[in-house]
Formats: C-alpha cells, sequence, structure tokens
C-alpha cells in the first residue's frame, strides 16, 4: 500500500491557530482507504523540524506532503523548488545563511504540480504552482525533505502546500483577509491523496 507522511504547523506569532493543522484535522475525519496516511504536527522550530523530520521519513514513505500557513494568500500554493537558503523569522534577510552548507543550491519536486493545480481549479478550489517557497521554515522543511531523501536513498517524493487561512481565523479581523474555509482544503487535499494512489 502506498504510504504518506502529511504534516502540519503549530500555531506562531499571533495565530491562535494554524489552518495547516486544521485543514489536517478536518482531512483525518474522513480519509480514503488507500494511501495510508501518518500524520504529525510540527512546532514552528527550525532545529526540531530537521530532526522530526529525519526521523519521521526514516519510517519509509512513498510520498510526505508537508502544509504550511500562508497569510495573505487567496489560493493553495503548490510549493516547486526548495532553495538552500533561509533565516527565522526574527532574522533580516541579509542575515539568511544556507541551510546546508555543502548541499546544492536547490530542490524541485518531481511531483505533478501543475496537472494538480488544474485538477483542484476544476472543482473551484483557487490554486497555483508557486516557484518559491520563501526563505522561511516552510521552504526549509521542503528543503531538508528533498535533502535527507537523497542522503539516505529514501525513495521518498516530497512537496509542500501553502494554504490560506482558514476562514475561522479570519471572523473578526477589522480588513479583509483572504482566506478558505478547512472543508475546502480538505476535499482538496483528498484529490491530491487519491492521485497518489
Amino acid at each position: 500500500m502506498t504510504r504518506v507522511l502529511l504534516t502540519a504547523f503549530e500555531p506562531y506569532a499571533h495565530y491562535t491557530q494554524n489552518s495547516s493543522w486544521l485543514a489536517l484535522v478536518e482531512l483525518v475525519k474522513d480519509l480514503p482507504a488507500n494511501p495510508e496516511v501518518v500524520t504529525r504536527l510540527y512546532p514552528v522550530d527550525f532545529d526540531t523540524v530537521c530532526e522530526r523530520l529525519e526521523q519521521d521519513l526514516a519510517q519509509g514513505f512513498d510520498y510526505s506532503i508537508h502544509l504550511g500557513q500562508a497569510p495573505g494568500s487567496a489560493r493553495i500554493q503548490l510549493e516547486a523548488i526548495g532553495i538552500n537558503m533561509g533565516g527565522r523569522s526574527s532574522q533580516t534577510p541579509d542575515e539568511h545563511q544556507p541551510l546546508i552548507p555543502t548541499g546544492p543550491t536547490a530542490y524541485q519536486t518531481t511531483l505533478p504540480l501543475n496537472h494538480w493545480a488544474k485538477l483542484l481549479r476544476k472543482t473551484n478550489t483557487p490554486t497555483q504552482v508557486s516557484y518559491h517557497a520563501g526563505t522561511y521554515l516552510c521552504n526549509a522543511t521542503l528543503y531538508f525533505a528533498h535533502y535527507l531523501t537523497e542522503q539516505k536513498k529514501l525513495p521518498t517524493r516530497s512537496v509542500f502546500i501553502h494554504l490560506p487561512l482558514d476562514t475561522a481565523q479570519v471572523i473578526d479581523e477589522t480588513r479583509d483577509v483572504p482566506s478558505l474555509p478547512r472543508t475546502d482544503v480538505a476535499n482538496a487535499l483528498r484529490l491530491i491523496l487519491d492521485e497518489l494512489v
């Protein structure tokens, strides 16, 4: 049976919830029989994520899908490339350093993101392929997943998916903030899981 590692993040900064975890909780209410999905909640911490990711990938997965929240985004973003550069949110861009000093400049997922984007848009889910996952933990997670897979000679194929804020997170906002209901995101993730079988 196909095995999928599916991760999300804890809340951070002023957010009391994280849309990635809200979507994941919604998804597991009705998981397909195949693939086998193993879920993880990661803290928003560089070192811990790298350690946990290494432990989790060692368990043997065909795919690893990592979810993160993207405030300000109005659509699901399928991240194609993880770059070997980053820093913590407390750092300015000129303080960023290579994630792995001896690692490749970047990794690009081999998963069919263009096909997935078209598939999700057919269900009226706003989706696009993105070629820059930022320079913080989301990008680092994508890069680390590929790097660890390469170093350990694992078969795992990885992707990072940025999600808009959940609608519940913006109810009390006094300004217009894009959001997407967790039910819509969970349905989109189910379609992607179906494609992996």
